[in-house]
């Protein structure tokens, strides 16, 4: 793991991957060979200013002018922060022991109330690890292998707490339909997918009468609260999408027609089988967050995975990001900026491959707003190499987050 340079530590002492800063972030002027703005064409020669956290201005250097003083980093290619767009960093740690194995409670099969927010652990060392190669910011939470296995959450990339790291406290509720619905011997377990899809239609269908009641005049015959009927009436007020990871065609068609059933908002996710279905899910208006590129191709659902589906789906116009995705062996976690480099490599074109771990993630994770691009306004969030993004040769050698170097260590 990189050492956090001794700067950063009397910025706020904090374990490595805690990085916490009190005082406000001193204005930075950011110059890049060429920087990819994700709001528009890149700009060759380009500088980027950031204040009190946010983006100041961003443009060509012949119009941008840096304040005499200010502290200056340069690189051959800036880019927005990257974002994962669904890992298990942070719930699944580098240990690989069960006192930092929290992703995943297979006690029962629908548990949608368990809270990412209570199991995050921002000083795991696999949030360093992944932030010392551009990684800003990561929609994280309970994995799959459980029909409802609990909500994801979406966080920085610093923080010596979760609170200090959480962009959207409750991004998603994590449905697992296929194979991996069915984890263990357990009686309360699907052993079928149709059973999974009629356990998943009888819990909203249980949810959207609690809420109905809930709703009376009467507090009488309110019934008492009820944590996971509250969460999937959320889903079905349309507050909560379900983040569902399927990978067989005939799962994401069972996905869409839950989705059409109750007219609630999925993301799919994983989808290895998606180049299959690309006609429904579009005419679905459903995103997809799709298989690490890199992921191993194996017997059962995953036999059909191909390198080049992000390409497939994004010329169909299927908005679509990747992700680092959840690994259940050392070291835990893979890094997204390489899975979008191996799509860049099959059919993808540099720009839009860059889109699947900045803008058009952060729009799936609707935080595009403050990540994902860089325009006056948004988070400065920054990542710096010295060389293209996607090339092995190149590394990473700057961290911005909220406008402070959080690593500027070559990686």
């Amino acid at each position: 793991m990189s050492r956090i340079p001794l700067h950063l530590l009397l910025l706020g002492f904090a374990l490595p991957a805690g990085i916490a800063a009190a005082e406000p972030a001193a204005p930075l002027a950011i110059r890049g060979d060429i920087v990819h703005t994700m709001a528009g064409p890149a700009i060759r020669d380009g500088v980027v200013l950031l204040e009190n956290g946010k983006v100041k201005q961003v443009g060509p250097a012949a119009e941008v002018v840096i304040p005499p003083g200010m502290r200056v980093l340069r690189g051959a290619v800036v880019t927005p922060g990257l974002i994962d767009a669904h890992t298990a960093v942070g719930l699944a740690g580098f240990l690989n022991q069960p006192q930092d194995q929290d992703q995943l409670d297979t006690g029962e099969p629908v548990q949608p109330e368990l809270r990412a927010l209570d199991s995050y652990n921002p000083r795991e060392r696999l949030v360093e690890w992944i932030r010392g190669f551009g990684i800003t910011t990561i929609h994280t939470g309970h994995a799959p292998g459980a029909l409802v296995s609990g909500q994801t959450m979406v966080v920085k990339t610093v923080g010596a707490t979760v609170e200090e790291a959480t962009l959207k406290p409750v991004a998603m509720v994590a449905v697992t339909l296929g194979d991996d619905a069915r984890p263990s011997d357990d009686k309360k377990s699907p052993g079928t997918r149709s059973k999974a899809v009629a356990m998943l239609r009888g819990e909203l269908v249980k949810a959207r009468e609690y809420a109905r009641k809930r709703g009376l005049a009467d507090a009488e015959k309110r019934p008492d609260r009820d944590l996971r009927r509250e969460v999937f009436a959320d889903v079905l007020a349309g507050k909560l999408p379900l983040l569902v990871t399927v990978n067989r065609a005939t799962d994401i068609d069972a996905a869409l027609r839950v989705a059409a059933e109750f007219g609630i908002r999925i993301v799919l996710d994983s989808a290895a089988e998606a180049y299959l279905a690309t006609d429904r899910i579009k005419a679905a208006g459903v995103p997809v967050i799709l298989h690490p590129t890199m992921r191993r191709a194996g017997m059962g659902e995953t036999e059909n995975i191909s390198f080049e589906t992000a390409a497939k789906l994004r010329a169909t116009g299927i908005p679509v990001a990747l992700q680092s995705g959840y690994e259940g062996y050392v070291p835990k976690t893979r890094v997204a900026l390489f899975e979008a480099a191996v799509a860049a490599a099959n059919g993808l074109s540099t720009e839009d491959a860059l889109a699947t771990i900045t803008i058009d993630a952060a729009r799936i994770l609707g935080i595009a707003d403050r990540v994902g691009s860089l325009q006056p306004g948004r988070d400065a969030d920054v990542a710096v190499f010295d060389g293209d993004p996607f090339e092995y040769t190149a590394h990473c050698t700057a961290v911005v987050i909220d406008g402070r170097i959080v690593a500027d260590e070559p990686r």
